[in-house]
């Protein structure tokens, strides 16, 4: 793609301000129908070193409205960030729907810098240009509209722009050695470059190749690629998205047919089971901390199937400092204007630290599904981005625990009226508990299909017994020391 581009086009100053205005009109007038079009702009902005990418993004700041716009420059992560897997910061500040968004440096800067300096090998580069193409397709297939441009510059022209800049007490701060020492090695840096573009061109987030050398055209080439994109999908009707065709699975119901919910424990055996467990887990969870690792546990299950009271005797072992509980329920207006995955990754915990998920992403796959806030093509997307999700978390050092508690329909109605005439516990049921009721086969349908397709080996879910609430408690707890004790 480098070697297609065409070097040393400039644009005078007279066209330049012959055609700024309305560039510019046509920008505000495209952002301005972006706000109720249902959609994100993510413009990743890369490039060469003195090739003016900074300098676009400040032009792209001007004549953009401020307001409706998010800008992220990324380097080298902080201390922060390394403690979470790669893609957390990034999700952090994805535009919402009816904004834009301009990332400098973005996903591919690590990759690049890492194969350059020897850091990594041909596999390595392979396997994270894969994982950059399954993000993308996550979020191009969430609707978010993705301009990729990348800033190009010869060799002399480099060395020609940071004598320059180095020329002048005003710009000389914008030349490091850091810079010069990239110089050294730029045939390096291009060949590795234009493999990972060739490998990340993609019919979904193409690369745009923009001449960096003439400031005017650099700006103005920019500026009309993100409106050319922008208007185009304006125009495009609003559906369809691209539709995921899963293999039927056999028999899915089997998978709870088989468990046996007559499973109980006594009570004077479970409280010593339930102690000495919670003390075996206090003490993975400080090895946890001094491996420098973190854990996420997810609780899905059936209404009324003891969730809570497991994640009490869960979080009774901990140290409260060390630990989130992130109870699920609908959306905010904020979280529907973003991926569904967002909010998930915004509550990652940092190393050695442990968030417990009341409910999770997998509400996806289940409620949405059965009760139609997905679309049919949305919820079939999401087994594989789930997937590939979970995968960035165990890559990223994260323990991934997930466990399905089971109850059976007579239990859970039993569960239901003893709630009803409990003062505290009266809370707890609604209306809408028992309407899943009438759907109990459509849930148990979704549940048995989504067990299926996500239970990774690094990831898997473990069903637990639960009609039984001393039964259960027990169980999760073994199954939590169990895969620590594996994992660390």
């Amino acid at each position: 793609m480098l070697k297609a581009a065409e070097l040393g086009r400039s644009l005078s100053k007279e066209h330049y301000d012959e055609v700024l205005p309305g560039l510019r009109a046509a920008l505000l007038d495209a952002q301005s129908r972006l706000q109720t079009a249902g959609f994100s702009v993510l413009v990743l902005v890369n490039g060469a070193g003195g090739s003016g990418k900074g300098q676009t993004v400040n032009a792209l700041h001007e004549w953009l409205d401020a307001r409706y716009l998010v800008s992220e420059a990324y380097s080298a992560p902080t201390e922060d960030q390394r403690e979470r897997p790669e893609f957390w910061r990034y999700w952090l500040w994805l535009p919402a729907a009816g904004r834009v968004g301009i990332f400098s440096g973005s996903w591919y800067r690590r990759p690049i810098m890492d194969h350059v300096k020897g850091r990594s090998t041909e596999l390595v580069l392979a396997a994270e240009t894969a994982s950059i193409n399954a993000f993308e397709r996550t979020l191009s297939d969430a609707g978010t509209l993705i301009v990729k441009l990348w800033f190009h510059i010869s060799k002399r022209d480099q060395k020609r722009r940071f004598k320059d800049l180095e020329s002048r007490k005003e710009t000389r701060f914008r030349v490091t050695k850091q810079d010069w020492k990239h110089h050294e090695q730029y045939d390096d840096f291009a060949e590795v470059v234009e493999q990972v573009l060739s490998h990340t061109s993609t019919g979904y987030a193409p690369w745009q190749v923009v001449e960096g050398v003439d400031d005017r055209y650099r700006d103005v080439t920019a500026a009309r690629l993100v409106l050319d994109a922008l208007e185009a999908r304006l125009a495009q009707p609003a559906e369809p998205r691209r539709v995921v065709k899963q293999a039927p699975i056999d028999d899915p119901k089997t998978v709870f047919d088989r468990l046996d919910l007559s499973l109980t424990i006594s009570k004077s055996d479970a409280d010593l089971r339930i102690a000495s467990l919670q003390s075996r887990l206090n003490l993975l969870c400080r090895k946890l901390q001094k491996k420098r690792k973190s854990a996420i546990l997810v609780f899905e299950g059936a209404d009324a199937a003891g969730k809570g009271g497991a994640i009490r005797r869960v979080t009774w072992a901990l140290d409260s400092r060390s630990y989130r509980v992130i109870p699920i329920s609908a959306p905010t207006d904020e979280e529907r204007a973003h991926h569904y995955l967002w909010r998930f990754w915004r509550q990652l915990p940092r190393r050695g630290r442990m968030t417990i998920y009341d409910r999770s992403w997998y509400g996806r796959v289940l409620v949405e599904r059965v009760e139609g806030f997905a679309k049919h093509e949305e919820w079939q997307r999401a087994y594989q981005e789930i997937n590939d999700f979970e995968r960035e978390l165990v890559e990223g050092d994260v323990i991934v625990i997930k466990l399905w508690l089971q109850i059976s329909q007579e239990e859970q109605l039993r569960r239901f009226n003893e709630r009803e005439l409990d003062p505290i516990k009266r809370h707890k049921i609604t209306p809408e508990d028992y309407r899943n009721r009438d759907k109990a086969n459509q849930y148990e349908l979704a549940a048995a299909e989504m067990l299926a397709r996500c239970s990774l080996p690094e990831s898997p879910f473990t069903l637990v017994e639960a009609n039984d609430k001393r039964f259960a408690r027990v169980k999760v707890l073994e199954t939590i020391c169990e895969r620590l004790s594996q994992e660390l």
